[in-house]
């Protein structure tokens, strides 16, 4: 059995800079849910794999995790940004857009 710090390090050894067009057949599939900038990418991994179902309704409830919308997909279609940042906790794709030169 695992511990919650070994949990931890192990998202984050999995969690990497990605690009859009790598992430597109996960759009296409409904597999992309989005992580605010103000959320720690690994605590959002975290709490799935916990099943904290009260946290992650709150930040769902507050748009802070969310199904990544056609308008975003779009957008960085178009941009095809250096700062998006993702980790896979299955069903699901994290994707999250950090600032440029952010450690996060």
């Amino acid at each position: 059995m695992t511990t919650p710090n070994e949990t931890y390090a192990a998202i984050v050894g999995a969690t990497a800079r990605i690009d859009w067009k790598d992430l597109e057949p996960h759009f296409a599939r409904g597999e992309l849910l989005e992580v605010d900038a103000s959320l720690d990418l690994v605590e959002v991994a975290q709490a799935l794999i916990d099943d904290n179902s009260a946290v992650v309704k709150g930040w769902m409830q507050q748009n802070l995790l969310t199904s990544l919308a056609d308008a975003r997909a779009a957008d960085w279609h178009q941009r095809d940004p250096d700062t998006l940042w993702a980790v896979v906790i299955r069903p699901w794709v994290l994707v999250q857009e950090r600032a440029a030169g952010s450690a996060k």
